[in-house]
């Protein structure tokens, strides 16, 4: 029996960052949210997915978004209020626990679902938010340009749902599909778009490579091999024209020069990895850190497997056929453990022998049995045809200039930056990545053209597939879904739709009040930072970390 609520103000398609932040965002402003999410964690790449967050250098700073810093500030208080950490980590405002060095937030993905589900927590008690686990849409019904109703299913039971306002934040835009709209999925023509580093034909094969990560503990003599994976001997001997070799090495390449490099899990012994940092593997998304840590802990240092080694590029897995997508899904997954296996029982030590067997997959800590991450990571998905898409030429610096900053946008929603920032692709492209400018969020980007109830809240918005490699990391994502979630309650609370809403200059400048005055959101960086910020390739760690 189904006994949850069937109609609410916003039906969200999706629990991943931008979901989440669009249901909260609505229920903190007092609409009725119906959250729907296929697994049993929100969070999508930051926990479903297992990826560490990728930030801008002002994460720490007033600048972003309120709601996102305070995501943050939760995790950290988990570690202050559960872990045994030394008192120096205990009381440092920007404590990092795992001591990553892509992050200065590095943490398991199983504490960031629980913080994600604690932050809901009181609106599903209050009965505004209703989250429905293990639920997927099947099936919508749309009458002329509005979404009348979805179908969502788990297992044989079927429910329809209804929402005055509907958001797709779905990981893939699967929704798109199943609402009939018109979406794009791989790269557009140059032609199409005018951006310099478009391909000169458009190819909705050309899709950026997934993959399946895993968490890995390093447990000092013990041995933890796992068995030869199916495709090990493939992986172990297939060279990919674009790569320096087999993607079982340490060998890979620079993202921006695609010049050769190697670089080895261990820079030194694992011991000292605990108190020294080093650019080497363990150190760029480790989210368990022993340096943190009272010597009562009884557990191993972890690190996250999310490395160029495991990029799966052999097939795409969006707009393929079922069986196709089986095959991508089992190879992408084949991928990562043979590189496990290949690290446990072939693989150049730091000290001159071969193999880590002292690696265990650490499956408890992103919600499997296998040891791999609850789903794939999957860096761009469908794409809605959008009132407004944002293309290269309004981020690039290359083809902006040098100091010529990110274009304005009138109807910004929102602050992000990352570099534009594409990893090898099922066309059998390499790397794109290119600098930009820290960029705005323009509501035209979030509104699809042929629909009058729907807003977009993740990694489907109007980009390209050039600047979906800037728009798609952890604080944009959670800011897009904020601001669709805020876009949505306008409309209903004015009684117009987003489209209106964006065309009246009066209603914009409402919703960019409420974004700014009432849920503190930033919406435009400071000039100096739009038009002079570095470019980077990783954030560095704050000064206050241990060396």
């Amino acid at each position: 029996m189904f006994t949850a609520p069937r109609s609410a103000d916003l039906l969200v398609l999706g629990g991943g960052l931008g979901g989440t932040a669009a249901a909260l965002t609505a229920a903190r402003l007092g609409r009725t949210v119906i959250l729907v999410e296929r697994g049993d964690w929100l969070g999508g790449q930051l926990t479903t997915q297992a990826v560490p967050p990728d930030e801008h250098p002002w994460v720490e700073s007033e600048l972003g978004s309120e709601s996102y810093r305070e995501l943050r500030d939760r995790i950290r208080e988990h570690y202050r209020r559960f872990f045994p950490l030394t008192e120096e980590a205990r009381t440092r405002e920007t404590l990092n626990p795992g001591m990553g060095n892509v992050s200065r937030l590095c943490h398991e993905p199983r504490i960031a679902a629980l913080v994600l589900h604690e932050m809901l927590s009181p609106h599903i008690s209050s009965g505004l938010i209703t989250l429905l686990h293990g639920w997927e849409a099947s099936s919508v019904t749309t009458r002329g340009r509005r979404i009348e109703s979805v179908i969502v299913r788990r297992g044989n039971d079927e429910v329809e749902l209804t929402g005055a306002m509907v958001i797709d934040a779905t990981e893939e835009g699967e929704f798109l599909e199943l609402a009939g709209l018109p979406f794009v999925v791989g790269a557009e023509a140059r032609a199409e778009t005018g951006e310099l580093h478009a391909p000169e034909r458009a190819d909705p094969m050309d899709q950026q490579a997934v993959t399946w990560c895993a968490a890995v503990e390093y447990r000092a003599g013990e041995n933890h091999t796992i068995p030869e994976p199916a495709g090990y001997q493939h992986w172990l001997t297939t060279v990919d024209p674009r790569w320096p070799g087999p993607q079982l090495s340490w060998s890979d390449v620079v993202p921006h020069t695609l010049e050769e490099r190697v670089r080895p899990m261990f820079a030194d012994s694992p011991e000292r990895a605990i108190h020294e940092r080093a650019d080497d593997l363990w150190h760029y998304r480790r989210v368990v850190s022993k340096a943190v840590l009272r010597d009562e802990f009884p557990g191993g240092e972890v690190t996250i497997i999310n490395w160029p080694q495991v990029d799966y590029w052999e097939l795409p897995f969006i707009g393929v056929d079922a069986e196709t997508r089986a095959r991508a899904i089992d190879g992408a997954r084949d991928l990562t453990l043979s590189l496990v296996h290949w690290m446990q029982t072939a693989a150049p030590r730091h000290d001159g022998g071969i193999g880590y067997p002292e690696l265990r997959l650490r499956g408890d800590l992103t919600g499997t049995s296998d040891g791999l991450a609850k789903e794939a990571y999957i860096r761009e998905s469908r794409r809605i045809r959008a009132l407004f898409t944002i293309t290269e030429g309004h981020i690039g610096r290359e083809m902006r200039g040098e100091d010529a900053g990110s274009e304005l946008f009138d109807d910004s929603v929102g602050v992000g930056y990352y570099r534009i920032d594409l990893h090898p692709s099922t066309s059998g492209r390499n790397y794109v990545d290119i600098a930009c400018f820290p960029f705005q969020i323009p509501l035209g980007a979030l509104i699809p053209e042929d629909c009058d109830n729907l807003l977009a809240a993740a990694k489907n918005i109007g980009t390209t597939h050039i600047t979906n490699g800037a728009y798609r990391l952890h604080p944009v994502e959670w800011s897009i879904g904020e601001a669709a979630g805020a876009a949505a309650v306008r409309a209903l609370d004015s009684g117009l739709t987003p489209r209106q809403v964006r065309e009246s200059s009066r209603e914009l400048r409402a919703l960019q009040r409420l974004l700014s005055d009432t849920l503190g959101a930033t919406l435009a960086w400071p000039e100096e930072i739009r038009t002079g910020a570095e470019s980077f390739d990783h954030v560095p760690q704050p000064a206050a970390n241990p060396a």
